[in-house]
């Protein structure tokens, strides 16, 4: 009786333990379920996020776009490939970058004032040329319609009075403006009466009044 008795006192507090840890296991939650379910759902990205997305690659094509033009410009200029002593070796700076493409700049529309001015001057020459070339052509073509027209008629007394008389013309003008006090002021005076008294319009105007008074002496 005593062993039967003990053997139920066993048999009951094993079979509480039992129950009590059926219950403590019932009430715990299955966490591995749900970290399942947890990784299994597809992280949702926010709309702070999404902008924070967007502002950083704009603002990497933005840089990239800058420095993408720097070195365009770095490329292009001839001044900033040459050497600059002042700063050896080191990568030139981008405020650099930018003073020397507006100096190149610059230079480019002083040469291209300068051409566009040797431009007209040769275009002035061309047309000069052109109607020397117009008038020389019309008096080939009298003397060739007329070879024997006015031969003979010029004496040689006749040129030498006409340029007899421009030269009396111009040396008037001549020793009224030259000083021959020395030579640095004859020198300076010369070409101040060349520039004032040799222009062609000038000595159109002497050879035409020269023309007309030797004109009226003989008629």
């Amino acid at each position: 009786p005593a062993q039967f008795v003990e053997s139920a006192r066993k048999g009951s507090i094993v079979s509480r333990a039992t129950s009590i840890g059926s219950t403590s296991a019932s009430s715990v939650p299955n966490t591995d379920d749900e970290d399942s379910d947890y990784h299994q759902e597809p992280y949702k990205e926010s709309y702070e996020d999404q902008r924070r997305r967007a502002r950083t690659q704009a603002e990497q094509k933005r840089r990239y776009a800058i420095k993408k033009g720097y070195d365009d410009l770095q490329a292009i200029v001839p001044t900033c490939e040459q050497q600059d002593f002042s700063i050896g070796s080191q990568k030139l700076s981008k405020a650099i970058v930018l003073q020397k493409t507006i100096d190149y700049i610059q230079f480019l529309h002083k040469e291209k004032k300068k051409q566009e001015e040797e431009v007209s001057t040769l275009r002035k020459d061309m047309m000069a040329l052109k109607i020397m070339k117009a008038n020389y052509e019309q008096i080939v073509k009298a003397h060739q319609d007329n070879p024997n027209k006015g031969k003979e008629q010029v004496s040689d007394e006749m040129k030498f009075n006409v340029f007899q008389s421009i030269m009396d013309s111009l040396f008037q003008s001549f020793n009224a403006s030259i000083s021959v006090t020395s030579f640095q002021e004859l020198s300076a005076c010369v070409f101040s009466w060349i520039e004032e008294h040799c222009k062609p319009q000038t000595l159109r105007d002497i050879v035409i009044g020269v023309l007309h008074q030797l004109k009226s002496q003989l008629y």
